[in-house]
């Protein structure tokens, strides 16, 4: 077989030799995203390549994010890393292209650079440190095909991140920490299709009216682990137990000119057919953390949860957008405690934007983030102190994030974060400190992001 890395340039070419076709006749509908184009001058669109392509359907969006992170105290160690992301996204409409009406093609690929990660080097956290955190590769993400009908039907075919459409705050987007949340990404295999991993999949939509809408998706359930099996995103897994994902969502006052606060409900349930495992009890009824147990976990069919979102602005200036003024944000979910390491998750935050005088375009916040250990996790640590064992019983483990994101110019932010990391592990054991708790501590940073 070829290697990955030409696979993933064969699937681009793919994509870019289907845009590159027909051109239709129509004007392009819509603005180009806010882009660092706009500071660029005469530079922003050498030789007109950009319009031209729009003309006919092709958008090319590159999305640059580069950050320092480091914690001066707690942890493993201490120090800093660097992490950065440069991610090319293709997007055509191919009824502007050959009149295929309702149909749109769509890739997005990365190169990430990731000198350590805070997450796993220093802290052994449950919880996301950055959103951008991944092995260092480069990788084919989605690559998909979408049909939408004028009854508000759309059909998406293709390699698919659930992370895209399921299980999302719109106003806890801003924060390094907020990502897909623990309680999917540390119970399903290889932590579920979602960044930095797609798995093969389809998707149904129906909008029946603007303000509602419903999902539901199947995705091949097991992604392959990201640095070893499935390194580069084009695996294309077919044969795993697959994850089912359902979504209704309702929203309100989204309009730009609506008088009333903007604000959405999503309530949503996953399932992934494939075995599971007791994460205390063996085949026999014996618990797992007793010497005479054979350590073969009781098997039970399948795992899955079920979660809310709830977006809400507080205030919203005369003229203000629905994403303008002063919001707040909250998901909560649940999973069965009997085969899952996380049973109930929680997070939420404030956001303001566009309020600080002079500076209409930036914006600050503070989220926080509760992962708890379940039951019988926390029932296999008593089970290994009673017989002997050491380490601890695990509880939980939250953060803290306060950050502010400030525009440098159209399409570039900088972005400096605080975070205050609490019981990381859910309060294990530090490796280097026998009998010694690992200690939380805090993470200093500052991210650049330009959307060109």
């Amino acid at each position: 077989m070829p290697p990955a890395s030409f696979r993933i340039f064969v699937a681009a070419c793919l994509v870019l030799a289907l845009a590159a076709g027909k051109a239709a006749g129509a004007e392009p509908e819509g603005p180009l995203p806010v882009s660092i184009g706009a500071a660029l001058g005469p530079f922003a669109d050498p030789g007109g390549v950009r319009a031209a392509l729009r003309a006919r359907g092709i958008d090319l969006t590159l999305l640059s994010t580069h950050e320092v992170l480091g914690n001066p105290k707690g942890g493993l160690r201490t120090g800093p890393i660097y992490a950065g992301k440069s991610e090319a996204i293709l997007s055509v409409d191919l009824d502007r292209w050959a009149g295929l009406s309702g149909f749109t093609a769509f890739a997005n690929a990365f190169r990430i650079d990731d000198t350590g990660g805070l997450r796993d080097r220093s802290f052994r956290r449950l919880v996301t440190v950055s959103n951008i955190e991944a092995a260092s590769t480069t990788r084919l993400s989605e690559l998909w095909l979408e049909r939408r009908w004028a009854s508000g039907v759309a059909l998406r075919v293709g390699q698919l991140a659930a992370d895209g459409e399921f299980f999302a705050s719109e106003t806890g987007k801003p924060f390094l920490s907020n990502d897909w949340p623990t309680i999917t990404g540390a119970n399903l295999p290889s932590g579920g299709p979602a960044y930095p991993l797609a798995t093969p999949g389809l998707r149904l939509r129906y909008d029946p009216m603007p303000h509602l809408s419903g999902l539901l998706a199947v995705f091949n359930g097991d992604p392959g682990d990201q640095g070893m099996t499935n390194r580069h995103g084009t695996n294309f897994r077919l044969t795993d137990p697959p994850l089912v994902m359902a979504e209704l969502q309702t929203r309100w006052n989204q309009d730009a000119d609506a008088p009333g606060l903007a604000g959405s409900l999503k309530l949503g349930g996953y399932r992934h057919v494939g075995p599971a495992a007791h994460l205390r009890f063996d085949a026999e009824g014996l618990r797992l953390g007793d010497p005479a147990s054979l350590g073969s976990a009781r098997r039970l069919r399948g795992t899955g949860g079920l979660y809310a979102v709830m977006d809400q602005q507080l205030y919203r200036p005369e003229g203000g957008g629905p994403a303008s003024g002063i919001s707040v944000y909250a998901r909560l979910a649940g999973s069965p405690s009997d085969r899952n390491l996380i049973d109930l998750w929680a997070d939420g935050g404030l956001v303001v934007a566009g309020l600080v005088p002079g500076r209409p375009d930036d914006l600050f916040g503070l989220s926080v983030i509760y992962a708890r250990i379940g039951a019988a996790a926390r029932g296999f640590d008593r089970d290994r102190l009673t017989f002997g064992g050491g380490g601890f019983v695990r509880t939980a483990e939250a953060s803290l994030e306060l950050s502010y994101q400030m525009q440098v110019a159209p399409g570039w932010t900088v972005q400096p974060d605080i975070q205050c990391v609490f019981n990381p592990g859910g309060g294990i054991e530090n490796p280097s400190k026998p009998g010694a708790h690992l200690d939380g501590g805090y993470v200093f940073g500052l991210r650049s992001t330009a959307l060109y």
